[in-house]
């Protein structure tokens, strides 16, 4: 199944490893690094032009990919549920 990100983006469910909200999550020093580092490896991907509210992060076949979403981690989550993640 697929989960929609947003305007045209789109993510297999079985890839998700995380739903994150973006404002509470990256109080951490450790996520800000991560994310960081995330784009700086090229792996960060914008789900639209909207500002981003979540970032889900995935691992696929290719490494693992992080997408930011204007959609909010609790409308990801309700959305993933209905796939039974």
């Amino acid at each position: 199944m697929y989960l929609h990100l947003g305007h045209k983006s789109m993510i297999q469910t079985d890839d998700i490893i995380g739903i994150f909200d973006l404002d509470t999550a990256s109080v951490s020093v450790h996520t800000r690094n991560y994310l960081k580092k995330a784009q700086e490896a090229g792996v960060v991907f914008e789900a639209g032009p909207e500002l981003p509210k979540s970032f889900v992060v995935t691992d696929t076949p290719t490494g693992q990919k992080v997408y930011l979403s204007a959609l909010g981690s609790l409308t990801l989550e309700a959305r993933s549920k209905q796939f039974g993640l």
